[in-house]
């Protein structure tokens, strides 16, 4: 059964390496070897003294070993001291300091010897040493007294223990000393101050040392450091000194630096090899000095020094012969420096260059033990056998000793041993065991058979092939059963018989095998290979960035081999994921809901298969809204200007783009946040402008991309000084509401702009161009002054000046305003129109003198109406037109216009009141135009060979109609048009049988009417002349109609307003049809929309379209695919254009004023039969006693009878009644529009004045008594107009 073996590819060089080193040292354990040291204690051993001692040493060997001990260079006899036991099949020494032993009386110099029949190796001498904690010694600590300023050095002195304790200073509420440049400790545990402050002064500097071995702690008895500063020194020498006596300690006086340790300028350090090098410069001075190291001649090494507590340190780590040489410290401060040589010197303790290595040989090999070392000094190199020296050892004639080098020739079996290589200086020694082996065995394989190895393509294979023989085998290597030996740069073979594929593909999957041979014998091993693919992340995490509470997911999508199975980790920040449920790991992804900030961090995908691991990595940032700001504080108060400072809050991943700065007004608005100004995020000061009389708080709020933060706490208030108001109200107007008034208005200060108590407004105002005097009142509280008597529309200057207690505000600027205005006094005159063509008419006017129009010139309005049409000479309801000109516009267009008509224009001026009266009327006629089309077309009584056609007259002729128009051509079943044949027919004639027609044959009819200007659009038919006499039928209903082949929905006629249209047609087919209609803009591109019709309706109402719109329609029926009527084209009205209907020549209206007039001609007369008898009739009173509905005055607001009033009685009338004595009626309440009543304007206009607007239109009755009105006659003015 094969074994399986995967080799991760990242680890192929451990692998590579630890096969070699085990072909080299390793001899299968059924074989006879001499013993070899696995395990020893170290040789510097210090051990607790309150725990039991163990002394280690383990050996391997065949036959195993026995083991034996020396103390001190003598033999330890084990079996003699009852406190020392040595573990079963091990070297390794108990001794039983726990139940009874000490540990002073087994100090000594310890060395093992492991022995079999083949040789004897030796372990190190390993020193016993237990740890000591000594006490300190009692001693008495006087206080330190010490002048401000001057250097202190507290002494620890700790006892001396074993290992050297660890030392900190602390006071006695066990926290540690805080250090600085001025104040720290040295290496000798000492405690320098460089120069010493009051705030040094207290009475528990307590050194601490600690031994790691024992866990123990010593503490030194605390000593007591007194400052004195100069202030107080002076204050007890003049307390105890007379008043003649010179005295006075001089001041705290700045020193150079002087170094506390080393001493001297120079000093000598020797260091080992592979030591951390420490040196340390600590000098006083006022100021405190800083340290600089140099090294003179060189630079410190790189990656290797570092300083330490406070730069007074220098650290170098694994120094070497290269770092000796001459370290300098230099101590500087503003008055001088000082300097230190040290000259270091770096000794080694003997390091190995080639340590000996274990021989295995066959009888008559040659071979050579090496043990070369260095050191400095140089190290004596020294040789043992079997752990005697070689001198005094037994004598083997196939070995010779060479110095650092044993060279054996033709060796036996006797020539089995263990050799130790001693290599020593002062500083210390190596000692190394290697054995020689002498054997015969033929090879042997002990890589398992048929081990199966995986490995990712492109990565490299090594195939194991471990071996044993003597004398050593030769080793080859052969792919599949028959295949030849393997050579070439594609292939490393390995000392210890390892193959190794650099780069291995998919065809150097199979079976490899490995042969092993020597004079003795061979063997060979088959392995399998498979080649797996790589596995890769093919989607990887990407950099996130996410908001506080928002929810994030990272990808990890791989691609692996089918035969691998995939794990995939997720980390974050090379950790575990946290243990929350927010975390959520999907098959491909990670999702974490409700991000908080401390889920950011690295996240990191990891695959791993048996083969191969890979992973991907991104950040996550969470960002948010930043902190608020705190610690606001106010500095640099001013009258006008205060200093604001703020210390930002945490900016949450997203950078502080500004902070915006808020004040209330404590005073006039609290609770009201208003803004001030915004600075930039990295400024953490302004300086805020202040207004008098305000009592500010302020606030920051922070800004970054994601947002605003909350705002900070409000910082201290701080209430500004009274002053006169800087600024006056702004946006001064001077308006008239009544043609006697002026109305001043402004803008009144807020209450931060009055600077101070009581504030007020001064008004002023004279007329302009005229030499008056300025009239003034002072007014509080409000923003609006009226002042009356003014005449009509004159230029006034007006001024508003603000004032508090403390006085004025800088001087006013003016500005000019107008009384009230009045209606216009005179019409525009000689009006002229111009007619361009038949639809459009241009009309001119004199513009009226400005003093006439009493106000603002606000434009002209042209009222125009169609009298008749000059076709038909018959009457009908007049709708009139508005057009709006603005401003000083002495013409205008007239669009819409219908042709052949008579039409009546007049002019009036407009102003900020009103109308003024109407020019006199002005007729003109527009010109013939095209006809529309025939109001229907109907094709009866079909024969073999004739069809009969009947039409109507335009509805619009536009003119005087010369003649119709009949097109008409032949259509196939596939619908291809034939010849086209032209009739004209009289414009008197409203009938035409055709002959001479084919039978059974559909014809396609077009028809229109034609004026002297030209053709008006068409209107289309289709009828089918029958198949033969006998076939024609005789229908109940509808005989002598066509009937068509297919339905078929025809004469789409459209009724077009501003916004709707009417839409209807005519149908012919099964009954029941379910119609709809499309429509759109027409020659736009859009789709057609669509609008279902309910029921079998031939008719539809478009609603929502647009003014002005040329439209397309057509209509179809549902059921029937392909099957709508032609399409026909309307265009809705213009915006401008409103009409209104004139209900004055309704019927309904006409009998309801014929019986309010009834009713009014009764009252008269008994009105008029009581005043006969004596007396005035109370109207009122009477209304009121019988509340009769019929004859209820109306009120204004309710639409009841108002009030009335006797003739004789010259009352005024009241509120309710809607007829001023000139029996025109006054425009108050009205809803209606004010275009529809000719006041105001609800045109536009483009820049050159030309219309824009929309129609405004009402209906009066025709004037045929040629006293027309401009007022819309609703049912209440018509009503009021009678009376």
């Amino acid at each position: 059964m094969m074994k399986k073996m995967s080799i991760p590819t990242s680890k192929a060089s451990l692998v590579l390496f630890l096969c070699q080193i085990i072909s080299a040292l390793d001899v299968p354990l059924d074989l006879s070897q001499p013993p070899t040291i696995t395990q020893q204690s170290p040789k510097d051993y210090i051990v607790d003294p309150r725990e039991n001692i163990v002394i280690q040493c383990e050996a391997k060997g065949k036959p195993p070993p026995s083991f034996s001990w020396t103390r001190n260079g003598t033999h330890f006899d084990i079996d003699k001291d009852a406190q020392v036991t040595m573990k079963p099949n091990s070297g390794t020494l108990v001794v039983n300091i726990m139940n009874g032993g000490k540990a002073e009386a087994y100090e000594g110099v310890y060395q093992c010897t492991a022995r079999n029949e083949r040789g004897a190796a030796i372990s190190n001498n390993i020193v016993i040493r237990p740890s000591r904690s000594p006490l300190w010694t009692k001693e008495k600590l006087e206080p330190n007294h010490v002048r401000e300023g001057d250097s202190l050095v507290l002494h620890c002195r700790p006892p001396v223990g074993l290992p050297p304790p660890i030392i900190f200073w602390m006071d006695n509420a066990f926290q540690r000393l805080p250090q600085s440049e001025r104040v720290s400790q040295g290496l000798n545990g000492d405690l320098y101050f460089s120069n010493v402050q009051p705030e040094d002064t207290r009475e528990d500097y307590i050194c601490y040392a600690r031994f790691n071995h024992t866990q123990t702690i010593q503490q030194k008895q605390p000593i007591s450091v007194k400052v004195f500063s100069m202030d107080s020194l002076n204050d007890t020498i003049a307390a105890n000194l007379s008043d003649t006596d010179i005295y006075g300690a001089k001041p705290v006086t700045e020193r150079q630096p002087v170094l506390l340790t080393p001493t001297g300028s120079t000093s000598t350090k020797v260091e080992l090899r592979g030591n951390v090098l420490l040196l340390e410069c600590i000098a006083a001075g006022l100021p405190t000095p800083v340290i600089r190291w140099i090294k003179e001649g060189g630079e410190l090494p790189a990656n290797r020094t570092f300083f330490e507590n406070f730069k007074k340190t220098l650290k170098i780590i694994d120094v070497s012969e290269a770092d000796s040489g001459n370290y300098k410290c230099i101590a500087r401060n503003t008055l001088g420096s000082v300097h230190h040589v040290i000259s270091v010197t770096v000794k080694a303790a003997p390091y190995w260059i080639t340590a000996p290595r274990n021989l295995v040989l066959s009888p008559g090999e040659d071979g050579t033990l090496i043990c070369r070392a260095n050191g400095n000094p140089k190290p004596s190199i020294s040789w043992l056998a079997n752990g005697v020296p070689i001198a005094i050892a037994p004598e083997d004639p196939s070995r010779k000793v060479d110095g650092d080098t044993i060279i054996f020739s033709q060796v036996q079996e006797r020539s089995s041993a263990v050799y130790q290589c001693n290599a020593s200086n002062e500083y210390g020694y190596l000692l190394a065991n290697a054995f020689v082996n002498v054997l015969a065995e033929p090879p042997r394989i002990l890589t398992p058979a048929n081990k199966l190895y995986q490995v990712i393509a492109d990565s490299p294979a090594l195939l194991d092939c471990a071996y044993f023989g003597s004398p050593k085998p030769e080793i080859e290597w052969f792919k599949g059963v028959k295949g030849s030996i393997l050579r070439g740069n594609e292939y490393v073979f390995h000392d210890n018989g390892t193959l190794e594929i650099p780069v291995a593909q998919k065809n150097s999957a199979g079976t490899y095998t490995c042969v092993a041979r020597n004079e003795l014998g061979k063997i060979q091993n088959e392995v399998q290979l498979e080649i797996k693919d790589p596995t890769m992340i093919i989607k990887q995490p990407e950099y996130k960035v996410i908001q506080r509470y928002g929810q994030v997911s990272f990808e990890c999508i791989i691609k692996h081999d089918s035969t691998l199975l995939p794990t995939v980790t997720w980390l974050k920040d090379n950790d575990e994921l946290p243990d929350d449920e927010r975390f959520l790991v999907g098959k491909d992804n990670l999702t974490i809901m409700n991000v908080t900030d401390k889920d950011d961090g690295t996240y990191t995908c990891i695959v791993n298969t048996t083969l191969d691991s890979v992973s991907a990595s991104a950040v996550l940032t969470v960002v948010a809204r930043p902190n608020p700001p705190f610690d606001l504080e106010l500095t640099g108060q001013l009258e006008r200007s205060i200093d604001l400072s703020w210390i930002p809050g945490d900016e949450n991943n997203s950078p502080i783009i500004n902070f915006v700065i808020e004040y209330e007004d404590a005073l006039h608005e609290p609770g009201v946040w208003h803004y001030q100004t915004e600075v930039p995020g990295t400024q953490t000061t302004a300086q805020l402008k202040l207004s008098p009389y305000v009592n500010y708080s302020f606030r920051v709020i922070a800004v970054n991309r994601i947002g605003r933060s909350q705002p900070s706490e409000p910082s201290e208030q701080y209430l500004t000084k009274s002053a006169s108001p800087d600024e006056n109200p702004a946006n001064v107007q001077g308006i008239g509401s009544e043609p006697d008034n002026l109305v001043i208005t402004w803008e009144p200060l807020k209450g931060f702009q009055s600077n101070g108590p009581g504030l007020q407004y001064k008004v002023s105002w004279r007329q302009k161009d005229v030499d008056d005097e300025w009239t003034s009142v002072i007014v509080a509280n409000v923003s609006k002054y009226i002042v009356s008597g003014t005449p009509t529309f004159v230029p006034y200057e007006v001024k508003v000046q603000a004032l508090n207690d403390l006085g004025y505000a800088p001087e006013p600027s003016e500005v000019i305003g107008h009384s009230g205005e009045d209606l216009p006094m005179v019409a525009p005159g000689n009006v002229q129109v111009h007619v361009i063509n038949s639809t459009l008419a241009k009309v001119h006017w004199d513009p009226v003198p400005l003093k006439t129009v009493r106000g603002h010139l606000q434009g002209y309005k042209v009222y125009y109406w169609k009298v008749q049409s000059l076709s038909r000479r018959s009457r009908r309801h007049i709708e009139k037109k508005i057009l709006t000109f603005r401003g000083n516009k002495t013409f205008g267009m007239l669009p819409g216009l219908e042709p052949y008509s008579s039409y009546k224009l007049n002019v009036r001026v407009v102003n900020g009141k009103g109308e003024g009266p109407a020019s006199p009327d002005k007729v003109f006629n527009t010109p013939e135009g095209v006809p529309s089309s025939p109001s229907f077309l109907k094709i009866t009584n079909p024969t073999l060979d004739s069809l009969t056609l009947e039409w109507g007259s335009p509805t619009h002729p536009n003119g005087v109609l010369t003649s119709y128009t009949l097109k008409f051509q032949p259509i196939n079943n596939t619908h291809e048009l034939g010849p086209l044949v032209e009739i004209k027919i009289p414009a008197n004639e409203s009938s035409l049988i055709l002959k001479n027609l084919n039978y059974s044959t559909r014809y396609k009819f077009y028809f229109n009417a034609q004026t002297s200007v030209g053709s008006g659009s068409q209107i289309t038919e289709e009828a089918v002349t029958i198949m033969d006499e006998a076939g024609i039928l005789r229908p109940a209903v509808g005989a002598g109609k066509v009937q068509p082949l297919y339905p078929r929905i025809r004469n789409v006629t459209t009724a077009a307003a501003e916004t709707y249209a009417n839409i209807s047609w005519e149908y012919e087919g099964p009954d029941h049809a379910n119609f709809y209609v499309e429509y759109g803009v027409a020659g736009s591109k859009e789709d057609w929309k669509k609008e279902i019709v309910n029921g079998s309706r031939s008719f539809f109402v478009l609603k929502g379209l647009t003014p002005g719109t040329a439209y397309k329609v057509r209509v179809g029926a549902e059921g029937l695919s392909g099957f709508r009527s032609s399409e026909d084209v309307f265009e809705t009205g213009p915006a401008m254009a409103s009409r209104q209907v004139d209900i004055a020549t309704q019927g309904w209206f006409i009998g309801l004023m014929c019986a309010v007039a009834l009713l009014i001609l009764i009252l008269l007369i008994v009105c008029f039969i009581r005043r006969n008898k004596g007396g005035k009739y109370p109207v009122k009173e009477k209304e009121d006693a019988h509340a009769d509905p019929e004859i209820q005055p109306m009120k204004e607001d309710d639409g009841t009878f108002g009030e009335y009033s006797d003739a004789e009685d010259h009352k005024p009338l009241k509120k309710g009644s809607r007829t001023p004595s000139d029996r025109t009626v006054k425009k108050e309440d009205s809803d209606d529009s004010l275009v529809d009543y000719g006041e105001g304007v609800n045109g536009q206009f483009n820049e050159d004045g030309s219309f824009i607007g929309q129609y405004s239109g009402k209906k009066e009755k025709e004037p045929a008594e040629g006293n027309e009105s401009s007022e819309a006659p609703s049912p209440v003015n018509a009503m009021n107009s009678f009376v």
